[in-house]
């Protein structure tokens, strides 16, 4: 009865970690959640009036389904502001948060037989999005030696005459590693040869550290300008996750191709919730600012803290809010009743035993034994965690 295509999706590793973490906690127990790809804070207050004066004068209706005017000129200049971007209104497109930017762009653009290209460890979702397009994915794994970034060689090796895009994610989820300008520039030279279309993910884009500067990929040439979709949003920037505001800039076929997937799915995104991000976007950016500073002071306290159970290794960090260390040497070993086979299976344990919610690597596109920790927790929940991290770890004992 179901479509074929649903046999090649996989659901959400990270949606059903954190489902069993709240199933524990409704429980009682107190579980520490390193799992969830979310800010703890708060929404900054001026963004949070915005969507309530939204309300009290009834925006409530339909917007237009690309978005209201207004929020896309803002972006516009925010893009033009802070990445040297130039983009006209027609050239972007509102979505109920960055994943349906680019599921839009997914069902626009491919088609049974083409090759996306996808560097690994990756985020959960694009290669579940290119498959429901019928498309193929081509994960090409970036070694932790070189801080999860793949090279220009790789590549080059992993482009056919089928290849039509590449999903690049920096600052990147899982891993926090990020591309320098002259890594983009090397990677660009390969890509413009092929002409392969670029999807910019580039979300976290705010969440850089050790005084990292963000490159926007199609600064690097000219060229992308028309060959290249860059995705943004307010979610992780601002704490505002639950608005669900996200958007798509890029050539103006592409973006209006996006926007008829749009119209005939959810319409518009939230009226409201347009509003605010309106403000997030235009307002004070102090709040970004002091989200970043604390995510940095935390990243470095769980890392220090990662940095004492033995075996384990961890590469730093330049941008967003996880740590994806290997824990390879746990693998093939038993720790109370469990049999440590896979990260999945030592996921299982940190959770249910020491009550620690973290992601098995393999959702992310690994098969070795990495796991995904994030740090958008209180130093106070972190040390506990890693506490218990700690401790589950001198549990592990050799195979049985």
């Amino acid at each position: 009865m179901l479509a074929k295509r649903m046999e090649r999706v996989k659901p959400s590793p990270t949606l059903a970690v954190s489902a069993r973490a709240k199933e524990m906690a409704a429980k009682g127990i107190d579980v520490v959640n390193f799992s969830v790809g979310e800010p703890d804070f708060p929404t900054p207050t001026s963004v949070k009036d915005a969507g309530i004066r939204a309300i009290q004068e009834d925006f409530t209706h339909y917007t237009m389904a690309a978005g209201i005017p207004e929020l896309r000129e803002a972006i516009c200049e925010k893009l033009l502001r802070d990445n040297g971007l130039a983009y006209k209104p027609s050239e972007v497109l509102v979505s109920t948060g960055a994943k349906q930017s680019l599921y839009n762009l997914s069902v626009a653009l491919f088609e049974p037989g083409d090759e996306v290209l996808i560097p690994s460890p990756c985020w959960v979702s694009y290669e579940p999005q290119v498959v429901l397009a019928g498309a193929n994915a081509v994960l090409i794994e970036a070694p932790a030696e070189t801080g999860f970034r793949v090279s220009p060689k790789q590549i080059e090796q992993a482009i056919t005459p089928k290849t039509k895009a590449i999903i690049l994610n920096s600052p990147s989820n899982p891993t926090g590693g990020v591309y320098a300008r002259q890594d983009l520039e090397a990677l660009s030279a390969v890509l413009k040869r092929h002409g392969v279309l670029v999807i910019a993910d580039e979300i976290y884009e705010k969440l850089v550290y050790d005084g990292f500067t963000f490159t926007s990929f199609p600064t690097v040439d000219a060229h992308w300008k028309e060959h290249c979709v860059v995705i943004n949003g307010v979610s992780k920037s601002h704490a505002m996750t639950g608005w669900r505001i996200g958007y798509a800039a890029g050539p103006a076929e592409i973006i209006a191709a996006a926007g008829k997937i749009q119209g005939h799915s959810t319409s518009n995104p939230n009226s409201i919730a347009q509003k605010a991000a309106l403000e997030a976007i235009t307002g004070p950016q102090d709040a970004v600012e002091t989200m970043r500073r604390a995510f940095e002071e935390r990243r470095n306290l769980m890392l220090s803290l990662m940095e004492g159970i033995p075996k384990v290794t961890c590469s730093k960090p330049q941008g967003a809010f996880y740590l994806f260390p290997d824990w390879s040497h746990y693998i093939g070993r038993r720790a109370g009743g469990h049999q440590l086979r896979t990260c999945v299976d030592l996921a299982s344990y940190l959770l249910e035993d020491a009550h620690v919610a973290v992601v098995p690597g393999s959702g992310f596109g690994t098969t070795r034994g990495f796991l995904r920790f994030s740090y958008a927790s209180s130093p106070e929940r972190i040390r506990e965690g890693m506490q218990r991290v700690r401790e589950a770890a001198a549990l592990v004992t050799s195979s049985g």
